[in-house]
């Protein structure tokens, strides 16, 4: 249980639920220990007025029935009081205990969500999302098993069978020894069993979360799987893993199933014994007739938490490769820190110094020693090959990584001297992979400023040239796009994009190949708006077209990581390189439409 150790944070936090809990089942359990006592007492007395009516007179049975009832009815009514209590005992029990495990699940699920929040890209990357969500859902849940119910149990268990055995022991020594007779079987079964229980709950909860993986990117990737006509192919290969999921919960089950029998075995076993050795005990006149029953009773009352002691085992072991998948997660570290929490304006300079970058994941070298510098208020493209590094320039600008080798400065000081989170909110970002939220047009176009009024929104949208169409939509701005924006068109998302960038009024501008997917009317509308919206902001744009209407003081153009050409418009084209085919080729395209 080292792993479940880690939450006795929580039940620090919680001490005064859990220790209210622990006095309302001992207080169940002791309440509960009465009424078998009541019940001997009971059944003597009747015994002895039985005795007792075998030599009455005639005229006095009726008064003995009399007595014998008022008797019976007080037995009956002390029981009944004896029972609600309980009754009330086991409400408060679960209304401390249950509760608290609610809390500390309320907690764990923030927790995990806010640490995975602080994650860098270099942990997205290298873990899958369903593997992700498997952890902070089911693993959660079968921890909180074992907080609530398990805890529950657990100490319900413990008390209840030290006050059963304290009681068994004053009524007869030698009927107790022989009713715990098969206790040391069962002890020896659950350790055995435990281990086994664990090892095939880990199993499981590893073939869930490839489960989940592949059911996520699946439903993720639905317009692709569909247009190549590949749904016969993921469905067989998520029946597969379904298969394999089945038998390895089979497998725990079958487990289970031999061990719930056995325990019912061994406690029948105790039964048999009490009955046995009780009548002979009865015989040789040590003990009543309801000693025995009372004693037949307190086995009873040991049926359930000692068959309960596989299910704790269970629900022990499932929570425990639980929390050590949990564990591993809350272990892992952020690579970027931040050191820095004052919040100002950027200027809005740029400097690149023999910059370096591999990616973490995969060893690929992104970029190789780029050095360059961008002024205040400069407008300057990027271009290049595909993989030539543009989008890791763009990455590293907003941290979301950290240069491998070299520096960048913002306003001559090195990025990670900055206030993380106030760098990205000067920064107006488009990425090149456009993600919208599950939300309306409007939330996503204010996702960065909340506050923002419809008329700004409005005035944004008709900025990205998106406007128009937003309003050609049945609920207009307030229409929920779905799930990464399914709804609207790759243009579309682009554009409400840009102007969910542009919309935070940002020191600096960057945009990464955001207009690839808008026809060449609306690049110029937008290009023009950008003309102005940009003056005296430091624009950065990441582009594959060359040349088009938008001002550059100068354009970097990449080629395999490194910087290649630098150099106004004119310039690249004298120079012939890249640029220069790249923007004749264009030429020559729009001549011949």
């Amino acid at each position: 249980m080292k792993h479940l150790l880690t939450l006795n944070r929580f039940f620090i936090k919680y001490k005064w639920y859990l220790i209210l809990g622990i006095v309302f089942v001992t207080l169940s359990n002791y309440f509960s220990i009465l009424i078998p006592k009541q019940i001997q007492e009971a059944l003597d007395l009747v015994q002895a007025k039985i005795l007792e009516y075998k030599d009455l007179p005639t005229i006095d049975q009726g008064s003995f029935y009399q007595d014998l009832g008022k008797v019976l009815v007080h037995f009956a009514i002390v029981i009944a009081v004896l029972a609600v209590i309980k009754g009330l005992m086991m409400f408060f029990m679960r209304q401390t205990i249950i509760v608290m495990s609610r809390y500390i699940e309320y907690d764990m699920r923030n927790e995990i969500f806010e640490h995975i929040n602080k994650l860098d890209q270099s942990f997205m990357r290298g873990h899958q999302t369903g593997d992700i969500m498997a952890r902070i859902s089911e693993d959660v849940s079968k921890v909180r098993e074992y907080l609530g119910p398990g805890i529950l149990y657990g100490i319900n268990l413990i008390t209840l069978f030290a006050m059963t055995i304290y009681a068994m022991l004053r009524v007869d020594l030698t009927l107790t020894i022989f009713a715990l007779l098969p206790l040391p079987i069962l002890s020896i079964s659950i350790y055995y069993v435990s281990k086994l229980i664990n090892k095939k709950s880990l199993l499981i909860k590893q073939q869930l979360s490839t489960l989940n993986s592949t059911a996520q990117e699946t439903f993720s990737g639905i317009r692709v799987v569909k247009s190549y006509v590949k749904e016969a192919s993921f469905s067989d290969y998520f029946s597969e893993e379904s298969e394999e999921f089945k038998k390895r919960s089979l497998s725990l089950a079958r487990v289970e199933a031999y061990f719930q029998p056995l325990m019912a075995l061994l406690i029948s076993m105790s039964t048999l014994l009490v009955v046995l050795v009780g009548g002979f005990q009865y015989y040789n006149g040590h003990l009543t007739a309801g000693n025995i029953a009372e004693f037949i009773l307190y086995v009873n009352m040991l049926t359930w938490p000692v068959t309960s002691i596989g299910w704790i085992a269970s629900i022990i072991q499932t929570a425990e490769a639980s929390q050590s998948r949990i564990n591993h997660l809350m272990l892992e570290k952020p690579s970027i820190i931040n050191v820095n929490h004052d919040v100002y304006d950027l200027n809005g300079e740029i400097e690149f110094k023999n910059v370096t970058f591999v990616y973490p994941n995969t060893g690929i070298k992104a970029l190789d020693r780029v050095s360059f510098k961008i002024g205040k208020g400069e407008r300057v493209a990027i271009m290049g090959r595909t993989a030539s590094g543009k989008t890791t320039i763009a990455e590293l600008l907003t941290r979301m990584f950290d240069v491998t080798e070299g520096h960048i400065y913002i306003d001559g000081k090195d990025i990670r001297e900055h206030n993380i989170h106030n760098l990205r909110d000067r920064i107006g970002y488009v990425p090149q992979d456009v993600f919208l939220f599950s939300d309306t047009i409007s939330g996503n176009i204010a996702f960065g400023r909340p506050e923002t009024d419809i008329a700004t929104i409005k005035k944004y949208a008709d900025y990205a040239s998106v406007k128009k169409e937003i309003e050609g939509l049945p609920e207009q701005f307030d229409t929920v796009v779905g799930e990464r924006g399914v709804t609207l068109s790759g243009g579309q998302k682009q554009r409400v994009s840009i102007a969910r960038a542009l919309i935070k009024n940002p020191d600096i501008v960057l945009l990464d190949d955001a207009l690839s997917a808008v026809d060449t009317t609306t690049e110029q509308n937008i290009l023009s708006f950008l003309n102005e919206e940009l003056e005296g902001k430091t624009a950065i744009i990441i582009t594959h077209r060359a040349g088009n209407q938008l001002d550059y003081d100068r354009i970097l153009v990449l080629e395999k990581g490194r910087l290649a050409e630098s150099g106004t418009h004119e310039q690249l084209i004298v120079n012939n390189g890249f640029y220069a085919q790249i923007f004749n080729q264009q030429q020559l395209q729009q001549t011949e439409i």
